[in-house]
């Protein structure tokens, strides 16, 4: 029996899947992510269904998709939509990004957001759990293959949100316009005020013109070490 719990006083119910915890880098993406104007979104790589929920919650005209590969956290994800009653607001399918174009037809969504593996293959000891190393390791699938499945799941005009780490970035933005989506828009996640950026949130759009503009930096904590005032924000704790 999956164990749910409130994201915040009066937010969604939610259960975690054992490979996939709900972490920062998905709660802050989905705050970063504009769906106005969006009515139908994908997440590609969905685990549990977190970013689906958050984006539900914050947006009642959007229906949501999710696609994982994994099939407990994808039963998972239908069960967090259910326990909410958002049946009809979402769709979860096990499937694999690389074959996006077996699942759906080109253009189908306005938006797509996604959470990657943030490490490329060769660069370190992945764990020998397959799931936890696909959480974190590109074995399933590579940021050119998300590039690409989400640049023909958009519609000329739509939009894509990525959280990475920042010495992805210059790789992220010259991946994103090979596919044909032009970075739009950057904002970079900081520990503290002065310290090097831990990570990248990024917003492209399908067969956008060049021009990128660069937000205040998220600053995670004060300097005594609490919790900034955006991130209470963000987290509901205001």
């Amino acid at each position: 029996m999956s164990e749910f719990n409130q994201l915040w006083p009066g937010g969604p119910l939610f259960a975690q899947a054992e490979h996939f915890k709900l972490g920062t880098d998905c709660v802050l993406l989905a705050d970063f992510v504009n769906t106005a104007g969006s009515r139908h979104g994908i997440d590609l790589g969905c685990a549990s269904g977190a970013i689906a929920l958050l984006l539900l919650a914050k947006s009642p005209k959007l229906h949501m998709t999710g696609l994982e590969i994994n099939p407990a956290a994808a039963s998972l994800a239908v069960e967090n939509m259910e326990i909410n009653s958002l049946g009809d607001k979402s769709r979860i399918i096990c499937g694999d990004i690389r074959r996006s174009r077996e699942l759906f037809k080109t253009g189908q969504f306005d938006l797509v957001v996604t959470n990657p593996p943030y490490f490329p293959l060769g660069s370190g000891k992945l764990s020998p759990d397959k799931a936890r190393a696909a959480a974190r390791g590109e074995t399933d699938c590579s940021l050119n293959d998300i590039c690409t499945a989400a640049s023909y799941l958009l519609h000329t005009g739509g939009s894509f949100f990525m959280v990475h780490k920042p010495e992805r970035l210059a790789e992220a933005f010259c991946t994103m316009s090979q596919a044909g989506i032009e970075p739009k828009r950057l904002r970079l996640v900081c520990h503290r005020e002065g310290s090097a950026p831990n990570l990248v949130l990024i917003e492209g759009r399908r067969g956008g013109r060049p021009g990128l503009k660069i937000e205040p930096s998220l600053i995670l904590s004060e300097a005594d070490g609490s919790e900034s005032l955006e991130v209470r924000e963000i987290y509901h704790r205001i």
